[in-house]
């Protein structure tokens, strides 16, 4: 019996006949025969009791670890019923909560495999259209008989094909480190003027030339927030309203402090949100109907992630008098 290999139980069973035997002595001296065979009687019967239980407790141990081990192997059916023995019931209890777990993460994983799988294939489609772009480009480059002009026309082309593909890749990879958690915030205490100026600094070139009003209203109470990530937020924010802002338009951004967050509002006069578009707005590589050819469709994501890891929400409406509205709230207590 596997049960007599366990040195544990080999002693305590000699230890039980040792006892047993030295109290039917006792017996035999004090009382007599009879009496040694009363003691040996009940030894052995308390004997036979005892391994009787260790049996049935051994035998239901085996059984729970023949369920882990089918846990263990990928088996998702497995019911270990509730036990009202002491201690091996608290273990049944524990074994039932870490199948439990293993089974979420076990789900978790198979998710996560899913999305990265996505997200990956995504990611080589977009990258794939300025890549045959520039590639295209070059072989055309290698023509002899291309006129200053044309041959000047191509570099651009080229030069605007790799911009494109270097914001892919580096959008890409602070998404990246967003989601597995590796980025770094450092927040600081920032005057919300300074930081709507920082953030729509690389587009007042765009700005002018397309003779777009941008119109800044900002109070100068202080944000708590990382400086560098927030103006990568809201730098997508105000591109994305220039990018749909027709030329001689206007583009007004309002940011102001309460007492329960700081509230940043950029809004357009552009064509605004198809209503069918707008819950899906902030998803990855979503490209709206009213989106531009050159859309990727993660500048919108990227603000979100951003936002979210520092404690804000955004969302995206049609304003009242026409136009796409964005609205930032940072708030200072955790919601």
């Amino acid at each position: 019996m596997q049960l007599f290999r366990n040195k544990e139980i080999r002693d305590q069973i000699v230890l039980s006949f040792g006892a047993t035997f030295a109290l039917m002595v006792l017996a035999a001296v004090g009382f007599g025969f009879w009496a040694a065979v009363f003691v040996l009687l009940c030894g052995v019967a308390v004997l036979a009791i005892n391994i009787f239980y260790l049996k049935r407790r051994y035998n239901r141990i085996a059984e729970l670890s023949d369920v882990m081990d089918r846990v263990l192997h990928g088996h998702d059916d497995i019911l270990i019923e509730d036990g009202d023995e002491g201690e091996l019931a608290i273990l049944k209890s524990q074994l039932s909560k870490m199948t439990a777990a293993l089974r979420d993460n076990a789900d978790q994983l198979a998710s996560d495999k899913t999305r990265l799988s996505d997200a990956i294939a995504d990611m080589f489609h977009q990258m794939r259209t300025p890549i045959t772009s520039m590639a295209v480009t070059l072989s055309l480059l290698e023509a002899e008989d291309l006129s200053y002009e044309k041959r000047l026309e191509l570099v651009r082309t080229l030069k605007k094909q790799t911009e494109k593909l270097h914001w892919l890749t580096e959008t890409l990879l602070k998404m990246s480190k967003l989601d597995a958690g590796s980025a770094q915030f450092r927040p600081e205490g920032v005057s919300l003027r300074a930081l709507v100026d920082k953030a729509c600094a690389p587009f007042l070139i765009s700005v002018e030339l397309k003779g777009i009003d941008l119109d800044i209203s900002c109070d100068d109470a202080l944000i708590n927030c990382d400086l560098s990530w927030t103006c990568e937020a809201l730098g997508n924010l105000v591109k994305n309203c220039l990018e749909h802002t027709p030329e001689g338009g206007s583009i007004k951004i309002t940011a102001a402090d309460t007492a329960l967050f700081s509230l940043i509002e950029v809004q357009d006069s552009g064509e605004g949100f198809c209503k069918e578009d707008i819950p899906h707005l902030f998803e990855r590589f979503y490209k709206g109907k009213n989106s531009s050819p050159e859309s990727i469709g993660i500048g919108l994501a990227l603000s979100r992630s951003i936002i979210s890891a520092q404690n804000g929400t955004i969302t995206a409406t049609n304003a009242e008098n026409g136009g796409a509205k964005f609205t930032v709230k940072f708030y200072k207590s955790v919601v």
